[in-house]
């Protein structure tokens, strides 16, 4: 079996960020978000990985690497034009050739096993496996209709849903599903569906499995849902301090690195600091991650994404819920405002009044 990862895409929701990063390489809990599927992959036996990438292409393949620190093996496949999910698919298909594949969307942050949807995969044989979760919000998301243990409907963002269930972003494919995208029109918004493709299977009377995730799980294509994952991940955090502490407070569940420095500061946690910070005089709160490099002095910040090279300085309310993009500098003016929300590009400054 091989893996799809799929990480083209503009990441318009994530605006500003995005305008100069990945939106799989945002940072969650100072990891960037692929890694995390692409370790679920690894660790379910998987080690032959595709990846499809577009515009952000050299940032990828500058972070991932050739996957040995991963101890698998990464191809990078472009797609010139991001046409849907299927077409990342037929994009793919000399790397694919006639293997099974798991194909997951790398925005995708999954609390699941990989392993147990594989062998389930290969116990039963069907064409095609879905990952299913119920939503409030089934009308954002491709939604499956099922009678018994088979998918017998599937439909693209539909206007009025057929059930609450929401297809997850991760699959595995028998290479049948090639026949079927090679016969796909494209769908009303110009893209080729992969929901339409396994409506497709189905059509042909193949069986399409739902695999019903048991735990959380997040797309990470806003601001709000970032934060989200961030906290989620956070929650598993273990308390590990290796760097200089001196004159602070640190409670609960906190990492900090090797390399980074905390004078004079309260840090609740679950946080994590990365190597290279420097916080003086502040006050951490949970939920927060610090990249690598960045500087916090005389400031508080809480449930919050800081990028690497960050500065804070002496800002007179307390920062929260916010996403700083690498390189932004916050810094406090004469008056103090009564709330601040953050959504910052790379390098952007901010001056309170």
């Amino acid at each position: 079996m091989k893996a799809l990862i799929l990480a083209g895409g503009k990441g318009t929701r994530l605006r500003p960020i995005t305008f100069s990063m990945a939106k799989q390489l945002v940072p969650v809990a100072n990891k960037p978000v692929v890694e995390y599927g692409l370790e679920a992959i690894v660790a379910a036996g998987v080690t032959e990985i595709g990846i499809i990438v577009g515009d952000t292409a050299e940032a990828i393949q500058d972070t991932l690497g050739d996957g040995s620190r991963w101890n698998c093996r990464i191809t990078y496949i472009l797609q010139l034009n991001p046409l849907g999910l299927a077409h990342a698919v037929a994009t793919a298909r000399e790397f694919l050739g006639d293997d099974d594949f798991i194909m997951y969307l790398g925005d995708n942050l999954i609390k699941s096993s990989l392993g147990d949807l594989i062998q389930e995969f290969k116990d039963l044989g069907p064409a095609a496996s879905i990952l299913l979760t119920q939503v409030p919000n089934p009308s954002d998301f491709g939604v499956a209709l099922m009678d018994g243990k088979k998918v017998v409907k599937l439909e693209e963002k539909p206007a009025q849903p057929l059930s609450n269930l929401a297809l997850v972003g991760v699959y595995i494919f028998r290479p049948i599903i090639h026949d079927v995208i090679e016969r796909l029109a494209p769908s009303p918004r110009g893209e080729y569906e992969i929901t339409e493709a396994i409506q497709g299977l189905i059509d042909r009377g193949e069986d399409v499995l739902p695999h019903i995730v048991t735990g959380w799980w997040k797309d990470t294509g806003t601001v709000e849902a970032m934060l989200e994952a961030n906290r989620l991940i956070l929650e598993d955090l273990e308390r590990n301090i290796l760097g200089d502490v001196s004159e602070s407070k640190i409670e609960g569940r906190v990492r900090i690195e090797k390399g980074a420095r905390v004078d004079g500061c309260v840090i609740r946690g679950p946080v994590i600091i990365a190597e290279g910070c420097n916080l003086q005089n502040s006050y951490i709160g949970p939920f927060s991650s610090i990249d690598k490099n960045s500087v916090i002095h005389g400031s508080e910040i809480e449930h919050s994404i800081v990028l690497a090279d960050c500065k804070i300085e002496n800002v007179g309310t307390r920062i929260s819920s916010s996403l700083l993009g690498r390189g932004s500098h916050v810094k406090q003016g004469e008056a103090m405002p009564k709330s601040l929300s953050l959504v910052l590009g790379d390098s952007s400054q901010v001056e309170l009044p």
